[in-house]
């Protein structure tokens, strides 16, 4: 039973920075995908950014591309998200995700229906 921790919700202003942790424990699979998601009021939950736990590679949503940066420390079984460059539009509730489905190659292009644990979920607010 694979349960996941997140931390390091809050309120910023526009321009400036968060980082979101999400601590993962009972994982029983070697590779698979980590990342997040995000539901802002009224919106449709998306995903933000994943990466393939066995090789790193990474992928993001156009809306977040070259402002926020996933990593990951295999040792604490720990995924980081840094967001730079907060816009208003990046309010959300931030949910961390996890499975064991990944592209063939060792891509994360992951939807919803291939998620098997989920967060509790973390309020950013960016105003």
């Amino acid at each position: 039973h694979v349960q996941l921790v997140e931390s390091g919700g809050g309120s910023v202003q526009p321009g400036g920075s968060l980082r979101l942790s999400c601590a993962a424990s009972g994982v029983t699979y070697v590779s698979g995908c980590m990342g997040w998601f995000r539901q802002a009021p009224g919106k449709e939950r998306e995903g933000v950014a994943f990466i393939f736990t066995s090789g790193g590679s990474t992928n993001y949503a156009d809306s977040v591309k070259g402002r926020f940066t996933i990593s990951q420390d295999n040792a604490k079984n720990t995924v980081y998200l840094q967001m730079n460059d907060l816009k208003t539009e990046d309010t959300a509730v931030y949910y961390c995700a996890s499975t064991p489905a990944y592209r063939s190659g060792g891509y994360c292009y992951t939807v919803e229906a291939d998620i098997t644990s989920w967060g509790q979920g973390t309020q950013v607010t960016v105003s």
